[in-house]
């Protein structure tokens, strides 16, 4: 399995700006490597910023969510940039052809948006000394690479609080996309909110073993709402579970960006990863000379991640206690896996008093109480998106 990436309440509208100085994106294509490397950008010029993309902009899923927060970034600093994307560029020898092409360029900034980017950004920033490089999700630094991430688990637990008080069935349905530690630690985050509010509610997890199949979406949708889900959830990124739950008139998470859009009854809220802010703020550190590598794990209180606005379905006093809950997230108040945390099978896992750590949700490849089933399959210290 190659494909892994990792991984206040309105987000940016996709077609509300002009944007200045962006560069039409690209889809990969085989072309010539350029044996010189670009000159360094003159003072006066505008600062070059790549992007790289494992899909296309408009899956309205992750790819769809840095394309939205590459335009923030243009609109706030204009004419300071000048932005370029390279979009379906596969996680494998490509991957350093395309990120190479990137630098050869004169793109001074590279933000590569999936896991399986880390080694070719690795390779490509050694040959480019004073290129400054972002990996989203990865785990590996050198002295021109950082690396970044949201804690989705913060919106995930909120949206698992919704589902406890939501659901009359007691069965939330989950497609999940590759059994790997981010993927498993956002349903366990879900879990562990839908236990707060209802601890007889259970969790069924469909995994489709894609990123971005709205075919198999459905296909898993459909079968968690035969299995009595009336109210589903995703760690994939079609609109496909939101717009089967429409049909069925049951409820729905979406996840990544805003997708009220597609089921307007059955969408409660959404999950979102928010990349505008540390867009627009590492292109002004490079700007301004004050770039550093660095590990970034953003939550709510850094504005990296949040939930989208709530389903006035939603009873008024769910809507406060999830709102209280936010508010902790935002405080530090609040962990998505405050003990005590047990694994399905009853093991405490984290005492009470304590909290699951950073390393640990990184490995994460267990079940919280409350899932039924069996992870299939796991790949430590991997992350998704």
């Amino acid at each position: 399995m190659k494909r892994r990436k990792f991984l206040k309440y309105a987000i940016l509208a996709e077609t509300s700006f002009t944007f200045a100085g962006c560069t039409q994106g690209r889809k990969s294509q085989p072309q010539g490597e350029v044996s010189v490397q670009a000159s360094p950008m003159a003072a006066n010029e505008p600062l070059k910023v790549g992007f790289v993309y494992v899909g296309f902009v408009n899956d309205f899923g992750w790819t769809y969510s840095h394309d939205l927060g590459r335009r923030e970034m243009e609109a706030i600093l204009r004419e300071k940039v000048k932005t370029t994307f390279m979009e379906n560029v596969t996680e494998d020898a490509d991957a350093e052809r395309v990120i190479r092409q990137l630098a050869l360029e004169g793109n001074k900034l590279i933000f590569t948006t999936s896991f399986g980017y880390m080694n070719s950004t690795l390779k490509v920033a050694k040959d480019f000394p004073n290129v400054h490089f972002e990996h989203c999700s990865g785990y590996k630094r050198a002295v021109n690479v950082g690396t970044y991430l949201g804690r989705i688990e913060e919106p995930r637990y909120l949206t698992g609080m919704i589902a406890g008080k939501i659901t009359k069935s007691n069965v939330i349905g989950f497609v999940a996309s590759y059994p790997i530690p981010e993927v498993i630690r956002g349903i366990g985050a879900f879990t562990q909110g839908l236990r707060e509010t209802n601890p007889k509610a259970k969790v069924r997890v469909v995994w489709v073993q894609s990123w971005y199949d709205p075919a198999k979406e459905r296909e898993a949708a459909q079968a968690l709402v035969n299995l009595g889900a009336d109210v589903l959830a995703q760690h994939t990124n079609s609109a496909a579970p939101i717009q089967l739950a429409e049909e069925k008139g049951i409820y729905a998470f979406g996840y990544n960006t805003d997708m009220s859009r597609f089921g307007a009854k059955a969408h409660l809220t959404s999950a979102l990863n928010k990349w505008g802010k540390f867009y627009t703020d590492k292109a002004l550190a490079v700007i301004n000379g004050s770039w550093k590598s660095e590990e970034v794990w953003y939550g709510i209180a850094q504005g990296m991640v949040d939930i989208s606005p709530l389903n006035l379905v939603i009873p008024q006093d769910v809507q406060q206690l999830v709102i209280a809950k936010r508010d902790e997230f935002v405080r530090g108040a609040a962990h998505p896996f405050d003990g005590p945390v047990k694994d399905q099978k009853g093991v405490v896992r984290v005492p009470k008093g304590q909290m699951l750590g950073d390393r640990e949700q990184l490995a994460m490849d267990w079940y919280v109480e409350g899932i039924e089933g069996s992870i299939p399959r796991i790949i430590v210290n991997g992350s998704g998106n």
